[in-house]
């Protein structure tokens, strides 16, 4: 007679999501607290965050903003003004928790429309345990045209059949030799980054460690540092167009749309 265990259920992961907001923006200064529709554009992305994940928290520099987000009920900390990017404030502001999580979600502050089902989407990457960061990426259509295409600031990203990004680019990538480049979409499925990301929590310490590479340098896209130094990011998909909001003029876009709905 054999003895059989039960096999052991996998521990669930916990998951926490950090929002860097700086005040300072060369294009937008003050940009979190900027008013869309009656809220702030910080405290929209933590609404949008929170009906996914129970634990968010921002990161700021400034105490405006730490105070907006205390105002509405939101959690925050307070971090230091001398990070480069993002992912470098996120991970201070994950050292200063009081808990562990095994995976952090870093979503940008100025993603006000930032939908639920693409943060689960990003979770759902951490299904496979060797995954050790996430981001997502949706299909260019036609309907987008050749010039969403070719602006450097969509960059786009080439895949393996893994779904891990092998190239980021401010360029089109692949380049399709014999077809006339407006042509491209229908020939193609180019991928448009869409720069949210999820981190196991020691990958995210250990890549915050990492010296600037020639790569990131040149195409000015922190996460080609990453794939330099060896680090897999898994790639999920989203049909969700992003709403990012760089400069004023892209807030009253916004603030019609929202008003003529």
């Amino acid at each position: 007679m054999t003895d059989t265990k039960p096999s052991k259920k996998p521990i669930p992961l916990r998951f926490v999501g950090i929002i860097p907001a700086r005040y300072a923006s060369t294009r937008f200064p003050g940009k979190p607290l900027a008013d869309i529709y009656g809220k702030s554009m910080i405290q929209r992305v933590y609404e949008q965050v929170s009906k996914i994940l129970a634990d968010v928290y921002v990161a700021t520099d400034d105490q405006r903003i730490y105070d907006a987000v205390l105002a509405f009920g939101g959690k925050v900390i307070m971090t230091s003004t001398d990070h480069k990017s993002g992912t470098d404030r996120c991970y201070e502001a994950f050292s200063k928790l009081k808990e562990w999580f095994d995976v952090v979600i870093n979503v940008q502050g100025d993603e006000p429309f930032i939908q639920p089902e693409q943060i689960t989407e990003l979770i759902k990457c951490f299904d496979e345990p060797d995954t050790q960061i996430s981001t997502l990426a949706k299909v260019f259509t036609e309907k987008d045209g050749y010039g969403l295409l070719t602006n450097p600031n969509n960059p786009k990203v080439v895949i393996n059949r893994k779904h891990e990004a092998m190239y980021f680019s401010r360029s089109v990538i692949p380049f399709i030799r014999g077809t006339e480049p407006t042509n491209w979409i229908s020939n193609h499925n180019y991928l448009k980054h869409v720069g949210i990301y999820g981190y196991r929590a020691d990958i995210l310490r250990e890549i915050t460690l990492l010296e600037q590479s020639p790569l990131e340098i040149a195409e000015s896209l922190e996460q080609l540092r990453w794939i330099e130094n060896g680090y897999r990011i898994k790639v999920g998909f989203t049909t969700v167009e992003s709403v990012g909001i760089d400069t004023s003029e892209d807030l009253e876009r916004v603030n019609e749309m929202l008003l003529e709905q």
